[in-house]
């Protein structure tokens, strides 16, 4: 009887324990504003990104704010809002919100203004604003073709300093392009989808996300073979690979939203599903287009979110985090994590209470703030306007680089708190010269042997670990200009330590790094000559050329005889020969076998003397002597 009474004990015990855990993880959620019923709707037209600032405060857009055509806003972190810009009919109206610049400013477009095809725009975090383009054939100079650009658009700043974003509609053929635009406005279309039979390529493009390779990776939410959309990959000459066409089935429906990069190395996203018949679906999609069905909604839990309108974010804990626009306990819509294993946890249903609406449909994609903690906007509230809020998981803050790929030498934007106590920034340990501009926004210098690997940033009383490895760009500065199959070249330059892979004349290479300003490679069989030699690292690749690769002629048989005797050559790197002489004299007739192979004829006029053969990547010169006997 004591038993079971300890054991009754330990039962309640547990359940109190899992009452109260419940408890937690529903006060991780907290409605900070709720925005005013305006134009019929709150004005959040989604998915309007929330972008922090190099202030700490977070801006994006409303579509619509009842004195005018949308406007430009800040959010602090603890809720209150300012308007910085309003919009009148001839800038046109924003969607999507807006992005960070290295400058501090801020990007985004619009859909009508003067040219009724919408416009790309920049604004100051005090409100200065400039129209950089209207989508228009005139304004933008040759080449723009792109209008009506909207969900989630907003122009983002490449690697190369670039902005690009896309426009759902235009194009030459009508559905929407992915474009670049210059600081200076000048606009020019990468790719105009559609342009296939069919729309094989996909039509309507969501923005895409730009990889480590600086090739675009991303979605389009209808064409394709089965109308359903694409995952594809464009390089930046505008090349379109297709990786993966939406499944035709039900369950899948539509891309939305940006393509993430997991902790897996993998893209993730999701659909939207099909009305009344499906709810969607979580997917991962590998560089080369192994596609993979993680979860699909509103099959699991009774409280399964349904009906995803915006992409998955990264947190700083390696899980991906999302929302749903409707199902959840109350068909509300759901705040959702999914683990780099594939499982997916529901973290809190919306308006679960019908006399303490705290936000429904959030549609928007959420945002980690370098405090660690998320937050996002509803399309809707109690009030009939929407929720700004706030999701605390607990995780440590962070910081927040703006830049995340550059060479020794360059100046990296970091967002973050508690900066005017900084002591020390280092790159995976290397210290770094930094300069901390104010207590949310400092720069550093990539320091001389800086490692690929996660920016530290130290205080007097905390450490901040960045939110993603920044990668060292190597660089290649000096070379041997060429060299025979098996020779070494020395590959002078910068950042060379954490060198993976060393190609020449597009073949692999062996190499030994000497240090970090010099690797030593093997040139390898079968490399072609006039190529350039590429060096991979942790943090990208570099590339140097051309590099020639002359023949080499080893041996040949037989060693004498007359003219007419037809001469077995072997040595390396023969394909396109174009002359082989004995002594000196051309032979007339040649053919090469492969490429350590070449046949010739001793010609008429032949002398005693080396044989000699000729390609694209110089004259190889045999060490033994052939004899023309009588």
């Amino acid at each position: 009887m004591k038993n079971s009474c300890t054991s009754i004990k330990w039962a309640f015990a547990l359940l109190v324990l899992i009452a109260a855990c419940t408890a937690l993880e529903a006060q991780t959620y907290k409605a900070l504003y709720n925005w005013p019923e305006v134009c019929n709707d709150t004005g959040i037209v989604p998915p309007e990104v929330l972008s922090q600032g190099q202030d700490g405060n977070f801006y994006s857009t409303n579509s619509c704010d009842g004195k005018s055509n949308g406007s430009v806003y800040k959010m602090t972190v603890a809720g209150h809002p300012s308007t910085i810009w309003s919009f009148d009919n001839t800038a046109g109206a924003p969607q999507g919100g807006v992005s960070l610049g290295l400058d501090g400013n801020f990007y985004g477009t619009t859909v009508g203004g003067s040219g009724d095809d919408g416009s790309v725009f920049k604004v100051t975090p005090t409100g200065a604003f400039k129209t950089l383009c209207d989508f228009t054939m005139t304004s933008c100079g040759a080449g723009a073709d792109g209008v009506a650009p909207f969900f989630s658009v907003f122009p983002y700043q490449g690697k190369d300093g670039t902005f690009y974003g896309v426009a759902s509609s235009g194009g030459t053929q009508g559905q929407g392009t992915l474009f670049k635009i210059t600081s200076g406005g000048k606009l020019a279309a990468i790719y105009s989808f559609c342009s296939q039979s069919g729309c094989a390529d996909g039509a309507n493009p969501n923005l895409p996300l730009q990889y480590v390779d600086g090739n675009f990776y991303g979605t389009t939410h209808n064409g394709g073979g089965n109308g359903n959309g694409i995952v594809y990959k464009i390089t930046p000459a505008g090349k379109l690979t297709i990786l993966y066409t939406i499944s035709s089935q039900p369950n899948e429906g539509s891309p939305v939203g940006v393509l993430v990069e997991g902790a897996d190395g993998n893209f993730w996203g999701v659909t939207n599903g099909v009305p009344f018949i499906s709810n969607g679906i979580v997917f991962k999609i590998s560089p080369s287009g192994v596609f993979t069905t993680v979860h699909t909604f509103g099959t699991g839990t009774q409280n399964d979110g349904a009906v995803p309108q915006s992409g998955l974010i990264l947190g700083s804990d390696g899980n991906l985090y999302g929302t749903t626009n409707n199902g959840g306990a109350a068909n509300n819509g759901a705040i959702y994590r999914v683990t780099p294993a594939g499982h997916v946890t529901i973290l809190y249903s919306f308006c679960t209470s019908s006399n303490n609406c705290d936000g429904y449909l959030p549609a928007t994609p959420l945002t980690q703030h370098t405090n660690g903690q998320f937050y996002g906007n509803t399309d809707g509230n109690s009030d009939g306007g929407g929720v700004f809020y706030r999701v605390n998981m607990k995780l440590k803050p962070l910081v927040d680089l703006v830049n995340w790929t550059d060479p020794v030498g360059k100046t990296v934007d970091i967002l973050g708190q508690g900066f005017t106590g900084a002591t020390s920034v280092s790159f995976n340990g290397v210290a770094a010269k930094f300069d901390n501009v104010s207590d949310t926004f400092m720069t550093a210098t990539v320091p001389s042997g800086a490692l690929t690997g996660y920016v530290t940033v130290k205080t007097f009383t905390a450490t901040y670990k960045s939110n993603r490895v920044f990668l060292v760009t190597p660089q290649l500065t000096n070379f041997t200009k060429s060299g025979i199959v098996g020779s070494i070249v020395t590959l002078t330059g910068v950042s060379l330590t954490q060198t993976t892979a060393v190609t020449i004349g597009g073949k692999a290479a062996t190499f030994k790094v000497v240090s970090d300003t010099e690797v030593k490679a093997t040139v390898p069989d079968l490399a072609k000559t006039g190529g350039n030699i590429v060096v991979t690292t942790l943090g990208g690749s570099a590339s140097i050329g051309p590099f020639a690769i002359p023949p080499f002629v080893g041996t040949f048989s037989p060693t004498k005889g007359p003219v007419g005797t037809e001469v077995k050559i072997t040595g390396t790197t023969f394909t396109h020969a174009s002359k082989v002489t004995f002594g000196g004299v051309p032979a007339t007739s040649f053919e090469v076998t492969n490429d350590s192979q070449v046949d010739a004829i001793v010609p008429k006029g032949a002398k005693t003397g080396h044989i000699e053969v000729t390609t694209p990547g110089g004259t190889g010169t045999s060490k033994g002597i052939f004899t023309v006997t009588q």
